[in-house]
């Protein structure tokens, strides 16, 4: 699968929002996970072709996908997924001339 596939995959899975107990026995609160916000602020870097901040976004967040987890959750194949397909979108847009093999 091309980087533009596994990026189609990663963008749908980033787009879908958790649901958070807020104390005091108030509505939940959706948000996303910090992870996800900076996997879209990522993309919206390469959109903007600011590949300096496009690649300090993605070293946050390896580290923050890489290190031990606190709680298993079962997200950790999706979220890797994701990472490789942000790292191959950025190799792409700095070798626009590369072709595919």
């Amino acid at each position: 699968m091309g980087a533009t596939g596994m990026l189609g995959t990663a963008m749908i899975q980033t787009e879908e929002d958790t649901a958070r107990e807020i104390p005091g026995g108030s509505a939940p609160r959706y948000s996303r996970r910090l992870s996800d916000k900076i996997l879209i602020a990522f993309h919206h870097a390469c959109d903007q072709a600011d590949f300096e901040v496009a690649e300090q976004l993605l070293h946050i967040l390896e580290m923050m996908l890489t290190r031990r987890p606190l709680t298993p959750d079962g997200t950790r194949r999706r979220n890797m997924e994701s990472l490789i397909a942000a790292h191959e979108r950025l190799w792409h847009l700095r070798h626009p001339n590369s072709h595919d093999m």
